[in-house]
């Protein structure tokens, strides 16, 4: 079932899952190794961990990341997105010396936040694996604001 739990800091108590997908600068299966797929994976743990985001299901696909982790509410997903994605740029870069100048990823991001859809966002995820042998993907419904 969905993970409950709230969290702590000194003044505040919070719940902030998020829902973040990007993709490498180059399209093309550019994740596609696995030693590169381990690295990312272990990597993006450490800066998780380092910052204190916990991490609640992830994806390392050929052509993108999907990313479902809280944000403690003292820091800006904008932040915690540019730490995920400039860390790991420098640091997978630095390890293969496979990719070329430059940073690995593109300059956008999606983010969403999850509220009663987290399920559903956590079968999604989980689901990822099947994209690359072309099964129907389970669609997200969107917020329609009236």
């Amino acid at each position: 079932m969905a993970n409950r739990r709230l969290y702590q800091l000194d003044h505040s108590t919070w719940k902030c899952d998020y829902h973040l997908v990007w993709t490498p600068k180059y399209r093309g299966h550019v994740l596609g190794d696995r030693f590169i797929k381990q690295e990312l994976r272990r990597i993006i743990k450490m800066i998780a961990k380092w910052k204190g985001f916990p991490i609640h299901a992830w994806h390392v696909g050929d052509e993108h990341i999907h990313l479902y982790l809280s944000i403690p509410p003292k820091y800006s997903v904008a932040y915690a997105v540019q730490m995920i994605k400039g860390k790991s740029s420098a640091w997978i870069k630095k390890k293969t010396k496979k990719f070329p100048l430059g940073t690995l990823w593109c300059r956008g991001y999606f983010v969403s936040t999850t509220g009663l859809d987290e399920h559903m966002i956590r079968n999604y995820i989980q689901n990822q694996q099947h994209h690359q042998v072309e099964l129907v993907q389970p669609k997200l419904p969107f917020w329609n604001p009236r």
